[in-house]
């Protein structure tokens, strides 16, 4: 993957902006650590940073192309999975192509069809494109937001970034929290509003999206979103489409120039695409495909069961590497790996995040980067599928709010009570949760309780796999590693979207049609595994070592975190001596050592991003 960074400005001649845009593009080195590129005019000035995956003579950015004297210009950040298929349709059209690259690929698709090409890509992708004949920048997103993209305006500037850390590197943003930024840091977080940029004036080009930026007008437009209809495909006839859709997206995404592992904690997701991954390898005359776990000292002896985690992965991911013949490799880190990294999980994000969640998958990725370049994953299975507790428990389904943060009122609660009356979080989290069912489209005539569980489905696709996403896109990129998320592919995502639920739980279980759609290629002990989330650390330890953090902040009378929330109650919530996981914070992973953690980074970033506070 790579780094991108723009400016426009109608006013002030960029040519000699250079200094600043090699600033801004420097903070996106780790993203892009083997190459570098600027293009500079007076009205438009690109940059962009390259970590080399498919071409690497003909991949070079930013990349130019005429056609018809139509002159372009293109930074590019992702992957192209249907490559071949659109250059030979664009050879076709007349085109020539002086690379293999997607990126050239990608840069003439647009040539040849202009913003509607976004339509025929297949991939995970953030670009702009300085259009020369008609004076403008389009900018485009891929439909499920894999990769980020952030803008701000200037008066008469736009700027646009992969990361907020390179947008803040320009004078003329800075790092200010309006009420609306607080209200995300401590209503929303370590989820974000789509769309949104926490600081103030910031903003994220939404998934689905592109943008029109000319010298009258910023537009930014919707080119794809979920369709309701119904579904008319029988059991055996949806099973096999499934199997078809997840098995091609695989294997498309297994293409580069550099080498390509999985990762595999032995549960449903992981395993299939380990299966078919394998399978490739062998066929195509790959070798050993090469598949990567993480696990942490004394977990085993730690562990304790519960509904979110109902077993251990390692028994599982011995099976599967054994049935499969991958070359497997287990990294396993202590607590203070995990302590260590936590402020620079920080600075992967640019926002205080998922505390060890984050900081356990940035090492993971550091370690795997040693061996491999590329990596398939399996997020967002659960989301697309409905794998989570909130798609079954009735409880969670109708909780009337974000399932997986229901805890508002005991967070609003942590604020100290100015902040509190002037943020105002319950109502800000209740109002972005009815933006959001707003949007949702419906079925006309669907049953009230098909039609909740398709609004959880939308929920869950918009806001907590965006989560997941910005963290594995983040922590990886941090360790210049690329991450591939198979299950995201959109053709998967809008066939699943209609199917019924009774045919989407086949079997009484949860992604039953999943299960069913991949049966004979994982032995059925860990294809009907019940479902077990991303592992982490359960050693006392750890709890000990960020409440020790926590305690100290608090006694620091510099730390800006005593202006923000309530002192007495956060103390009391340290010093108590109930059970770490008597606060549930977010998700299935998150709660009280994850609580202490995340206060924790959200000091230090405050401090060394000088985060100021917008009245």
């Amino acid at each position: 993957m790579c780094g991108i960074v723009g400016w426009i400005d109608w006013e002030k001649d960029l040519s000699g902006e250079r200094d600043v845009l090699q600033k801004m593009t420097q903070c996106l080195k780790d993203r892009g650590p083997d190459a570098e590129g600027f293009w500079l005019t007076p009205r438009a000035a690109l940059g962009h940073r390259r970590l080399v995956v498919v071409d690497p003579a003909g991949g070079q950015q930013p990349m130019s192309a005429l056609k018809n004297e139509h002159a372009c210009t293109m930074i590019y950040n992702g992957e192209l999975y249907n490559t071949e298929d659109l250059r030979a349709e664009l050879l076709a059209c007349g085109h020539t192509f002086q690379s293999h690259s997607d990126t050239e690929v990608l840069l003439h698709t647009y040539l040849e069809w202009g913003p509607d090409c976004l339509s025929k890509l297949n991939g995970i992708f953030a670009f702009a494109i300085w259009d020369e004949r008609e004076q403008r920048l389009f900018v485009g997103r891929d439909r499920m937001g894999v990769k980020p993209l952030f803008y701000a305006q200037r008066g008469r500037s736009f700027l646009l970034a992969s990361e907020l850390k390179a947008l803040l590197a320009h004078p003329e943003v800075k790092p200010e929290l309006s009420r609306e930024g607080l209200a995300e840091v401590f209503g929303i977080s370590p989820a974000r509003t789509p769309g949104h940029g926490v600081f103030h004036n910031v903003h994220e080009v939404r998934p689905g999206s592109y943008m029109l930026v000319t010298r009258d007008s910023v537009k930014q437009i919707r080119y794809w979103q979920l369709e309701s209809r119904p579904h008319t495909d029988d059991l055996k006839t949806t099973a096999e489409r499934v199997r078809e859709l997840v098995t091609d997206s695989i294997e498309r995404q297994l293409v580069a120039d550099v080498p390509v592992s999985t990762l595999l904690s032995g549960g449903l997701d992981s395993s299939i695409i380990t299966a078919v991954a394998a399978d490739h390898f062998q066929k195509t005359g790959r070798g050993t495909l090469h598949s990567y776990s993480i696990d942490y000292v004394d977990n085993r002896k730690h562990f304790k069961a519960s509904a979110f985690q109902p077993n251990e992965d390692e028994p599982y991911v011995q099976l599967v590497t054994k049935f499969l013949g991958t070359q497997h490799h287990t990294i396993e880190f202590d607590t203070d790996d995990l302590i260590e990294s936590l402020k620079i999980a920080t600075l992967a994000r640019d926002l205080p995040g998922m505390a060890d969640v984050d900081a356990s998958l940035y090492l993971f990725c550091r370690e795997i980067k040693k061996e491999t370049t590329v990596v398939l994953s399996g997020e967002c299975a659960d989301e697309v599928f409905g794998g989570y507790p909130w798609f079954h428990r009735e409880d969670l389904l109708n909780a009337g709010t974000f399932p997986w943060s229901r805890a508002t009122k005991e967070r609003a609660s942590w604020l100290s009570p100015d902040l509190r009356d002037w943020v105002k979080p319950e109502e800000y989290v209740a109002m972005r949760y009815e933006e959001s069912l707003d949007e949702v489209p419906h079925l006309p005539g669907e049953d009230p309780i098909e039609a909740r569980r398709r609004e959880m489905f939308y929920l869950n696709m918009t806001w907590f796999m965006n989560t997941l996403l910005d963290r594995k896109d983040r922590m990886s990129m941090a360790a210049s590693l690329e991450a591939r998320v198979p299950f995201c592919d959109h053709r998967i995502v809008e066939y699943v979207w209609n199917i019924p639920w009774d045919m989407k739980t086949h079997g009484n279980r949860e992604k039953g049609i999943l299960r069913k759609a991949m049966e004979g290629i994982l032995p059925d002990e860990v294809l009907y595994r019940k479902k077990s989330p991303y592992p982490k650390t359960h050693n006392p330890a750890y709890t000990k070592a960020v409440r020790s953090w926590l305690l100290d902040i608090i006694d620091d009378s510099s730390s800006p975190l005593l202006q923000l929330v309530d002192v007495p109650t956060i103390r009391k919530i340290a010093e108590s001596d109930a059970q770490a996981s008597s606060i549930p914070f977010f998700g299935q992973l998150m709660s009280t050592p994850q609580l202490f953690a995340y206060l924790g980074q959200l000091d230090y970033w405050l401090r060394e991003y000088r985060v100021s506070i917008r009245a």
